[in-house]
């Protein structure tokens, strides 16, 4: 059925990249626009948009700058999930999980791999759109980091589950037999947590937590 989309190694062919720029241009506008609508508070005003385009460009930018690439698929990056937890943070888990979802597809555009419809919707639409969970947390104590550290735990559980329906044949030979079962948590919590403990550093700096809520200010007038 999407023979026409996926070549043999898995990545997307010409008409295959078309069709996901489109969507993921529809789904941006889509997300942005229906993100104002069900806003906990109020209908999504130019500033807020501003915002979420503001943030999902720096997440797309940032998720450029690597400091580590996995074999198969995953990296620890400068900060870029910490964008679209901002978002979620200052206008709340719909709209949070609308802009993940979002910049879930372009990350499927940045770097796409196919081995089966849901699989996609695990490794890119629903663990990004997973980061929109730290919005639950925003109105608690120490709300930002509560909601960091939740979102990367529920998108790494996406990831695990992507990797035990898809990618177990990918295990390495000299992965410890004793933990075969947990290889796919392992693998993609390895690079979750490593950015998760930079991202946790940098924002506990007085100095950043400072500008952010300045900025979150700014966001909610």
């Amino acid at each position: 059925m999407f023979q026409f989309l996926v070549n043999a190694e898995g990545g997307l062919t010409t008409a295959g990249y078309v069709l996901c720029v489109v969507a993921g241009i529809l789904l941006f506008v889509a997300a942005l626009i229906f993100a104002g609508r069900i806003s906990e508070k109020k209908k999504m005003g130019t500033r807020q948009l501003v915002f979420c385009a503001m943030a999902m460009a720096l997440a797309f930018i940032t998720s450029y700058l690597k400091l580590f690439n996995m074999p198969w698929g995953g990296s620890v990056t400068l900060c870029s999930m910490l964008f679209i937890v901002l978002i979620a943070n200052w206008y709340g888990p719909k709209t949070g999980i609308l802009v993940g979802l979002a910049y879930g597809i372009l990350q499927f555009i940045q770097e796409p791999y196919v081995l089966s419809l849901f699989q996609v919707c695990c490794d890119y639409i629903l663990a990004f759109a997973a980061l929109g969970v730290a919005g639950f947390f925003a109105k608690s104590k120490h709300g930002l980091l509560k909601g960091y550290i939740a979102a990367v735990t529920a998108r790494g559980a996406f990831h695990a589950l992507g990797g035990y329906l898809y990618w177990m044949d990918y295990m390495p030979d000299n992965f410890p037999k004793a933990l075969t079962s947990v290889y796919p948590i392992v693998y993609n919590y390895s690079y979750l947590v490593a950015e998760g403990i930079i991202t946790v550093i940098i924002i506990s700096i007085p100095a950043v937590s400072k500008a952010l809520n300045r900025v979150k200010q700014t966001a909610l007038q």
